[in-house]
């Protein structure tokens, strides 16, 4: 199969900006929790989607599950789990800190350990890193990882120019930090089991899945964080009393219920949109398939602020901290730019080209 980083790139963009908007759809939800909208956007997110994602195209689908390596299956399984607590901690976070700082703090620390965690544990750092254009990928991703601080300082001083900590009813900035750092080591977790699943997508391929290989292994990684979180949140529920919101007793209008289950289906599967065109993405990007982490995660904080701009969250801040934002999307710009040439320069010179 031949690569193409440069397609890559772009299919790690559109993944990104899927992310990026994902949560929206929540502030659509009335007269539902928290704890409801989860329930409903994480079965779509991480069962229904990826579930019928894998059953479009991947060939023998349900025939390439049941022959995989079972280390791999349980392993990328459990690894999910595991991130299934990321994940909540992530939407958490979000209550308590906003978007902004979430998503900054949360995805970079996520970028930096689900890129160099599987290659260290694989001991092949050095392997990676002496291959023809990896020094101009290293640039990128430097460049990338300083681009990234620079949203986060950015975040910081938009949210002290609008006051915006002291009237968000829902702010703790303690609880807000811990959870969005927690749910950036455990979303890296999510990449280490993306890797460790991979047996499944070369079973996919010999099937014939050809781009689509990555849909096969996904099911297993979301449908362990599905039960993680379908467990909590259900139990939650229980404890809060708020199961009774998907029912009539809840005195909510049938016809609010029902757009109430549309956005949160919606948000679900912008989610699984996100992983769905990694998983081409990272097809295409050949022998530099170990930067497509680093790579997603950077373009997810580069649109997760263009949204911000567009939905003129930026607009009363100080000139100072809009002046730090524009230089910190064209860093992360920049350095998408010079990852896509520096794999794309190594491809051609280890195909011979």
């Amino acid at each position: 199969m031949n690569s193409n980083p440069i397609l890559g790139t772009l299919l790690h963009a559109v993944g990104g900006a899927s992310a990026s908007t994902c949560y929206l759809p929540n502030h659509k939800t009335k007269q539902w929790s928290w704890g409801t909208f989860w329930l409903v956007q994480a079965f779509f997110a991480w069962l229904l989607m990826p579930l019928l994602l894998g059953w479009f195209t991947v060939p023998h689908f349900f025939e390439v599950l049941i022959q995989a390596p079972k280390d791999a299956f349980w392993g990328a399984f459990l690894l999910g789990g595991i991130y299934g607590f990321g994940g909540m901690s992530f939407g958490y976070a979000i209550r308590n800190i906003g978007y902004s700082l979430t998503y900054t703090i949360g995805i970079g620390i996520s970028a930096v350990l689900g890129t160099l965690t599987p290659i260290i544990l694989r001991g092949q750092v050095a392997e990676y890193f002496t291959r023809p254009g990896s020094d101009i990928v290293l640039i990128g991703m430097v460049l990338s990882v300083i681009g990234v601080s620079l949203c986060g300082v950015a975040g910081f001083k938009k949210e002290r120019d609008l006051g915006e900590l002291k009237d968000t009813a829902h702010f703790n900035m303690k609880a807000g930090l811990l959870l969005a750092i927690i749910a950036g080591f455990l979303s890296a977790v999510f990449n280490i089991s993306l890797e460790v699943g991979q047996p499944i997508s070369d079973l996919a391929a010999d099937y014939g899945a050809g781009n689509f290989e990555g849909n096969a292994k996904m099911i297993v990684s979301t449908s362990g964080c599905f039960v993680v979180n379908l467990v909590w949140f259900v139990i939650l529920g229980i404890k809060e009393k708020t199961l009774k919101e998907f029912t009539n007793s809840s005195g909510i209008a049938v016809n609010q219920r029902f757009k109430n289950m549309l956005w949160s289906a919606l948000a679900g599967t912008l989610w699984c949109g996100q992983f769905f065109f990694y998983g081409l993405g990272h097809v295409q990007m050949g022998n530099f398939q170990f930067i497509s982490w680093v790579l997603h995660m950077s373009m997810l904080i580069f649109f997760s602020y263009i949204v911000g701009l567009l939905m003129k969250e930026w607009k009363q801040v100080s000139r100072p901290t809009y002046f730090i934002l524009i230089v910190a999307l064209l860093i992360l710009f920049i350095s998408s730019v010079i990852i896509s040439y520096g794999s794309y320069y190594g491809e051609q010179i280890l195909a011979g080209k």
